[in-house]
């Protein structure tokens, strides 16, 4: 069988790559012509970019506007380093985002799950509802990136190795007026080296307890001050990290002050007559077996990572210059689930059945940890490429015209070790002649029995594809006396596909396999004005500068219909070190593909029972069958936001060094994305639910309902309906637009540093703190005060940091707030989780040893804590912890 799924392009489709074809051809014969210039290369250990041309500066765009050479108005733009990169002493551009106090896994070890849903780790800032897309638009170099997974369809930012990174940049604030979609909680940016010159080579290896680690990058590049070429490949490896080996993950939380969430199906298990328990092999009256199930499930799973990135950038001639950019990226990840487990009947039907008080029939509960292994395994792969090509012509000494392109790929495989539970449920109870399971001794059941149950995996493939053409014109519209007034204007043309399977059943045979195709175009235009009233020539004290902008972006989605964002902003100087700032605008979040016309997952299941009735009901409809529809939703509507957000930026001329911002948000959210609770009485207790499921529907509602989707569970919605039957309940529990949250908080920043006589010294404490966050499930209905309820206020980094001959390190408090917790039982409130993370290096040269090298050591988590408890089956909330994970590296170039 063939895995791999392609989308079928169509014309739009296929003339933008082949844009991008003749973009990369154009480039080629650009590199053959160019001629070789000497330029002045910083000469560095490799932590720090190589410096740029004075022309190359001017034409920074920073995250956040269209403008060239000016930050955005009006907004705060978090701004990380190359060395702050290093002293981190991350692994992947995922765990340099979790060391960022306004994403939402800040204070974690992210990681994806085994799992079609959410097979990578998505940023998310201010912690807004994310659905198939996302609330936080990840760009790299500025431009969209292909997305990864079976039912998602945002990028993973872990293909970026950190060592070709410049910056990163983080927006949060909405920004669809600039980007279009996604950006409602803000805009993260991953910036690379433009030039590089020389050899790099860095390596590092990590270890705590058995855990260990291994990532190495080498870089090789060469700048001829006309242009840049460079290449760097990146690999990591590490192995997996058991739940079993932090005794954080124990269910058993007695000692705590909790509860036993240990369970009963074990190996070996426990065979229940009536109210009385018997423990396995004994079957003494009153004993049970309890376990952990997830012992050998991975808290952090065995993962090999690949990354090539080029970059290459040529002046043509002194109007015209060319750069593009390529990746390519593999990712391998294998995680342990926990072991197949099951509890049902086994009666006088089995020939293994064996009674132990005269009863016909018995339940057992039992793990199949001692046939199967201790884990089910699940095997990821996640392949990546894309290239983006780009000229830049200046028409005069103050417009330019951008033209640029962009095409990624992508191809996504999960498959999911488990086990045939109704196999195994028909060979319990002794209804399959020749296979028959033993639950008093699973070795000694039926091999086919054994064979059949095992021979099970979910599977699941998906290619995306993009492809994107813009163009941008950008300059001086007229001559004021506070400055230029600077104008953008462009157009835009997006492409997505998406073709993805699912199936469940026998390994590599998928007679029941889920295909589906979809697609969407883009058609966008866009511009952006800035307007400096009062400048340097013209201030007067009171009033030493006054900047307005304005952006607008109006995009027309092929299957949403059209959509119009502004924003605008403001900057205000006082004195000339401090700047006020203020913006508001409109945000919003097309819903994906994966959540609207892929139909890979879409179906009706029916329940042979109805686990699900309302208050008061007749305890008899749970024997009644339910009908669950489940999977993407065609009617889904954008998520959509109201932004704004004031603040200031002080950098005191008196004291050098010193700088502060602070900044007050808000964001008013609404039609998010997610599912009702169908599991929980509050479907039948909250009126504005009402809309989502019919108790007693009539064949005509249920088959109305139900339309066209694939009916799993029964041969057909009529046939539940055969001799008098009919089902209790139908619930639409696809994904649809829901509730709303309204939240708003501080961000702020404080920072020093000062020359000394040994070196330089450095502080600073940089976070965001909650002032109110309400959230509504549905809308119509009330909203729920978070605060109260499992969010916490406070996140911060605080940072001391030295430099001293050739020693540079830092020490770093990582503080995750604490929350009250409402309906725990033992439990009112979750503890804060604090970590210490130190960073050493030396730099080799510095007395005469090896030019340009260093060496590092990282200790992440120094005191060893744990993340808080919490009194419920996970065990464990607000934070994850690898231990006290001692890095060591060394970097050079040459």
């Amino acid at each position: 069988m063939n895995t791999e799924v392609r989308p079928q392009p169509n014309s739009r489709r296929a003339t933008l790559a082949g844009l991008s074809t003749l973009a990369i051809a154009v480039m080629l014969a650009a590199a053959g012509t160019a001629q070789a210039q000497t330029a002045a290369a910083t000469d560095t250990i490799g932590a720090q970019p190589d410096a740029q041309p004075a022309e190359d500066q001017a034409d920074v765009v920073v995250t956040g506007t269209l403008l060239r050479g000016v930050a955005p108005t009006g907004t705060n733009v978090i701004g990380i380093t190359q060395d702050t990169i290093v002293a981190r002493g991350v692994n992947s551009s995922n765990d340099l985002l979790a060391k960022i106090p306004q994403v939402g896994n800040f204070g974690t070890i992210p990681v994806g799950l085994a799992n079609f849903g959410l097979p990578i780790v998505r940023p998310n800032i201010r912690n807004l509802g994310a659905s198939g897309g996302n609330t936080t638009l990840v760009l790299l170099n500025g431009q969209r990136g292909v997305g990864a997974g079976i039912l998602q369809t945002t990028i993973d930012p872990s293909i970026l190795p950190p060592d070709v990174l410049e910056r990163v940049e983080v927006v949060p604030d909405g920004g669809s007026a600039v980007y279009g979609s996604d950006a409602i909680g803000g805009v993260i940016n991953f910036i690379t080296r433009k030039r590089f010159d020389g050899v790099s080579a860095n390596m590092r290896y990590g270890f705590v307890g058995d855990y260990r680690s291994v990532d190495g990058n080498l870089t090789v590049g060469k700048d001829w001050g006309s242009g840049s070429l460079y290449l760097s490949y990146a690999y990591v490896w590490h192995n997996e990290i058991y739940n079993k080996d932090r005794d954080y993950t124990s269910p058993d939380l007695r000692a705590k002050g909790g509860s036993d969430f240990r369970v009963t199906t074990c190996a070996p298990g426990n065979i229940q007559v009536g109210a009385t328990n018997y423990a396995l092999p004994g079957l003494v009256a009153g004993t049970v077996n309890k376990c952990d199930p997830n012992a050998y499930a991975t808290l952090f799973p065995r993962e090999r990572r690949n990354s090539v990135f080029g970059s290459f950038t040529q002046r043509l001639n002194d109007s015209v210059s060319f750069s593009a950019t390529a990746y390519w990226s593999r990712r391998d990840t294998t995680v342990s689930e926990a072991p197949g487990m099951m509890s049902g009947t086994i009666s006088v039907l089995n020939p293994f059945f064996r009674s132990i008080t005269g009863e016909l029939q018995q339940n057992a509960s039992f793990s199949f940890a001692d046939v199967f292994g201790n884990s089910l395994k699940s095997r990821q792969r996640f392949e990546s490429y894309g290239v983006t090509p780009g000229f830049s012509f200046k028409l005069s000494d103050k417009w330019q015209l951008r033209a640029e392109s962009n095409f990624g790929r992508s191809y996504n495989q999960v498959r999911e070790g488990a086990i045939d539970t109704t196999t195994a449920t028909l060979a319990l109870a002794g209804l399959i002649p020749g296979m028959a399971l033993n639950p008093y001794n699973l070795s000694a059941s039926s091999p086919a029995a054994l064979a059949a149950i095992r021979n099970y995996e979910n599977y699941g493939d998906a290619t995306q594809e993009m492809a994107d053409g813009r163009l941008i014109l950008d300059g001086s519209l007229a001559q004021l006396p506070g400055g230029d007034v600077r104008l953008a204007v462009g157009a835009e043309y997006y492409y997505a596909g998406l073709a993805s399977r699912i199936a469940q059943g026998a390994v590599g045979s998928y007679a029941n396999v889920k295909t589906s195709r979809t697609s969407r175009d883009v058609r966008s235009a866009f511009g952006e004005l800035m307007i400096p009233l009062i400048g340097p020539e013209n201030g007067s004290p009171g009033l030493r500068g006054l900047q307005l902008s304005g952006s607008i972006r109006y995009d027309d989605y092929s299957d949403q219909g059209g959509t119009t964002n502004p924003k605008v902003g403001i900057n205000y100087k006082p004195i000339s070190d401090l700047t006020i700032r203020g913006n508001y605008g409109t945000s919003f979040n097309a819903p994906s593909l994966a959540d609207t016309s892929s139909t890979s997952d879409s179906r009706a299941t029916a329940l042979p029972f109805s686990p699900f009735i309302a208050p008061g009901a007749s305890p008899l409809n749970q024997l009644r069958s339910t009908v669950v529809l489940a999977g993407g939703n065609p009617k889904l509507r954008p998520e959509r936001a109201h932004t704004w957000s004031v603040g200031f930026d002080w950098a005191p001329s008196r004291i050098p060094g010193l700088a502060l911002n602070l900044t007050y948000y808000n964001v008013r959210f609404k039609d998010a994305i997610g599912l009702v609770p169908f599991t929980q009485p509050t479907l039948f207790t909250q009126p504005n639910f009402a809309g989502y499921y019919i108790v007693n529907p009539t064949l005509a509602q249920a088959k109305a309902l139900v339309g066209n989707l694939n009916v799993v569970g029964a041969p057909s919605i009529d046939s539940l309906y055969a001799g008098g039957k009919s089902p209790y309940i139908v619930i639409d529990a696809r994904r649809n637009n829901l509730g709303a949250v309204n939240t708003d908080g501080l961000d702020f920043n404080l920072s020093y540093v000062r020359k000394t006589g040994f070196g330089a010294i450095n502080a600073s404490v940089a976070g965001t703190y909650t002032l109110n966050r309400k959230s509504q499930a549905v809308a119509g209905g009330p909203f729920a005060d978070d605060l109260e309820n499992g969010v916490g206020r406070l996140s911060f980094v605080a940072t001391l940091g030295g430099k001293a001959g050739g020693f540079v390190g830092s020490a770093s408090f990582n503080y995750r707030g604490g929350y009250p917790i409402l309906l725990v039982p033992q439990q009112t409130r979750v503890d804060a989780f604090k970590t210490v993370d130190l960073f050493l290096g030396y730099d080799l040269g510095e007395h005469g040893f090896v030019k340009n090298a260093m060496l590092t050591v990282n200790i992440d988590n120094v005191f060893d804590q744990d993340p808080p408890w919490l009194n419920t089956s996970a065990a464990y909330t607000n934070g994850t912890t690898l231990g006290r994970l001692v890095t060591f590296g060394i970097r050079t170039k040459f």
